[in-house]
Order: C-alpha cells, then structure tokens, then sequence
C-alpha cells in the first residue's frame, strides 16, 4: 500500500478531481482513508434515494471515504452547516471545494478495481482482482 496525500483547491470538483488524479498516476485500485475541509456546494445522495441533494452553504467536511477504480468512485461523507447540523451519503458530482480539501489516498498496487452490475443487488458494485506487481 503507497499513501497519496492531496490538497484539493477552491473550485474544484471533489469525486471528479479524485478519480481523475487516480487515472492520471496509472493507479488501478485505491481507498479513500479520510478527508477533511470545506465545501460551498455538496450533491450528496442520501439512502433509498435515486437523486443528489444539493447543499449550498458553507460546509464542512467532517468525513471522507471510499473506494476509487479506474472506472468510478463509491465514496461517501458526512458535512456540517454553519448550525453544526450533519448530512451524510453517497458522493455525487458537483461537490465543488470552497477553501481546502485534504485527502489521504491510499493506493494499492497488488489490486485491480472496477464496478459492474452486481446480480444480486442490482447495482453497481466493487469487483476486486489480485494484479501481481510487474518486475
């Protein structure tokens, strides 16, 4: 496992900027440990619903994690408004930094990621395969 540390900078898109970082260094399978920061726009998806709920305000980012593939994110987090009141879900895109987003990636190089149809759930969901490390 190789950890990448970033810092994500106002305006950019949160899960478009990391899984662009994650095609531009060749990775094929990677965990989002933990993020922290702020956000002046969040789309996050909450359970059981099909659409993203749009937040515009000054938020704060009190959790980050997931898993990135080659193909697409499955992350999730948790922010607060300025009241201290907490949403969390499923990250959609649109999610834009407001001042700083400090990630912690962690990359692992024995492992290959995609998403397919799951049969039994119906959803996209993570497949992992081993990828022996080339010599």
């Amino acid at each position: 496992m190789q950890a990448l540390p970033l810092r994500l900078q106002p305006g950019q898109d949160l899960r478009d900027t990391l899984e662009d970082t994650l095609r531009q260094i060749g990775a094929s399978a990677a965990f989002v440990v933990q993020g922290i920061g702020s956000l002046s726009v969040a789309q996050i998806r909450f359970a059981g619903i099909e659409q993203a709920t749009e937040l515009r305000a000054d938020l704060e980012i009190l959790t980050l994690a997931g898993s990135i593939a080659p193909d697409g994110a499955h992350l999730h987090m948790s922010v607060s408004d300025a009241e201290g009141k907490v949403l969390g879900g499923h990250v959609a895109r649109g999610c834009i930094v407001r001042t700083t987003a400090e990630i912690l990636i962690a990359l692992l190089p024995d492992h290959a990621f995609s998403r397919a149809i799951d049969p039994h759930t119906g959803f996209m969901e993570l497949f992992i395969r081993e990828q022996p490390r080339s010599a």
